[in-house]
C-alpha cells in the first residue's frame, strides 16, 4: 500500500532517480553514466558523483562540476580531466595519454596530470600548462616543448 506524502516540495528527487543518467557538458560532449550520488553526511549535501564510463573506468567528480540535474542528463559547468584520454600539443600533434591526475588532498583541486608517452615514460605536466579539456586535453605547448620537459 501506498501512502500519499503531504506537503512534500515539487522540487525534490530521491538520489537513486539519478542513477544511469548520461553525463554531459556544455558541448555536449558525454562522459559516461551516473553510478553513485554521494552525499555529505554532516550537511546531507551532494558533495559529488562517480561516473561509470566503461569496463572498470570509474571516476568521482566534485559538486564543483555539476551544474544541473534535468530529467534525462546530468549536466556539468565544465569539462573534466579523466585517466586514459589523448593529450595534444597546441598544434594538434598527439603526445601521449592521461596516466594519473595529482589533485591537492585537502581540496581535491586538479594540480597536474601524468601523461604517458610510451610504455615506460611518462611526464608531469602542470594544471597551468592545459589550454583546454574535451575529448582530449591539449596542452600550451608543441611537441618539441613536451620532448624537453624531464
Amino acid at each position: 500500500m501506498s501512502v500519499k506524502l503531504e506537503r512534500m516540495p515539487t522540487n525534490l528527487a530521491t538520489a537513486d532517480s539519478f542513477t544511469g543518467k548520461k553525463v554531459i557538458d556544455r558541448e555536449g560532449i558525454e562522459y559516461g553514466k551516473v553510478k553513485h550520488i554521494h552525499i555529505n553526511q554532516d550537511t546531507l549535501v551532494v558533495s559529488g558523483v562517480t561516473i561509470h564510463q566503461g569496463f572498470h573506468k570509474d571516476y568521482f567528480l566534485s559538486d564543483d562540476y555539476i551544474d544541473k540535474f534535468s530529467k534525462k542528463t546530468l549536466l556539468l559547468s565544465r569539462p573534466p580531466v579523466r585517466t586514459g584520454i589523448h593529450v595534444i600539443d597546441i598544434d594538434s600533434h598527439k603526445l601521449g595519454k592521461v596516466k594519473r591526475l595529482h589533485k591537492n588532498l585537502d581540496t581535491n583541486e586538479l594540480e597536474s596530470i601524468e601523461v604517458s608517452d610510451g610504455l615506460m615514460h611518462s611526464k608531469i605536466i602542470s594544471k597551468s600548462e592545459i589550454w583546454g579539456i574535451g575529448e582530449k586535453v591539449i596542452l600550451r605547448m608543441t611537441k618539441e616543448d613536451f620532448k624537453k620537459l624531464e
